[in-house]
């Protein structure tokens, strides 16, 4: 595979571009300190990554932010600790926060010369903004779960992409998906070639 070979990238953009390591662990890290619970930093993420995939996988047409409020609570309710509404709606605000990995915008305005991209995230429209103001680039398309009523890995996100891609002119076989996750993207992507 050479990368001349495509004509459209779509990325992921949490734990991809935006750190949603950094961004998530900023505001559950103090939490759990303030709880008083020894969970590792990584421990603590992955336990907080199940708890969100729960949430959307079953309610998959709520926003982002409800998603991140319920799967804040539900990570309580997994560590024996309650969480208040003040707690859960910091996660859920705090998007706008995430940092940006810091190659992310100089590489996107690189690549903005030579391919067409494509945003293919599982937040909500009011969350990527913040995000894209971040990134500083201008994609040819943005699809969130708030457009397509699902979140990854959900097989429809990925045919969206790839109907949006067309839309855009983009040969079949020309389009490279670019993501961190094994879970919600390199398997599902693979599936629809």
């Amino acid at each position: 595979m050479q990368l001349t070979d495509f004509e459209a990238l779509s990325f992921d953009c949490y734990g991809t571009l935006i750190d949603w390591e950094a961004g998530i662990g900023a505001v559950l890290g103090p939490w759990a300190h303030e709880q008083g619970l020894s969970l590792g930093a990584e421990e603590l993420l992955e336990t907080y990554a199940r708890a969100e995939a729960r949430e959307e996988e079953q309610t998959p047409a709520a926003l982002y932010p409800e998603i991140l409020r319920a799967a804040m609570r539900s990570l309580g309710a997994s560590l024996g600790v309650d969480v208040t509404a003040e707690q859960s709606e910091r996660l859920a605000t705090s998007v706008a926060d995430w940092p940006a990995f810091p190659d992310s915008p100089d590489a996107l305005a690189a690549l903005a010369s030579r391919y067409k991209l494509v945003i293919l995230s599982n937040v909500d429209r009011r969350s990527f903004a913040s995000s894209n103001a971040r990134l500083g680039v201008r994609f040819d398309a943005v699809i969130t779960a708030e457009d397509v009523g699902s979140y990854k890995p959900s097989r429809r996100n990925f045919e969206i992409l790839v109907n949006t891609v067309r839309g855009l002119g983009v040969e079949p076989g020309r389009l490279l998906h670019v993501a961190q996750s094994l879970f919600h993207d390199h398997a599902p992507a693979k599936r629809l070639g």
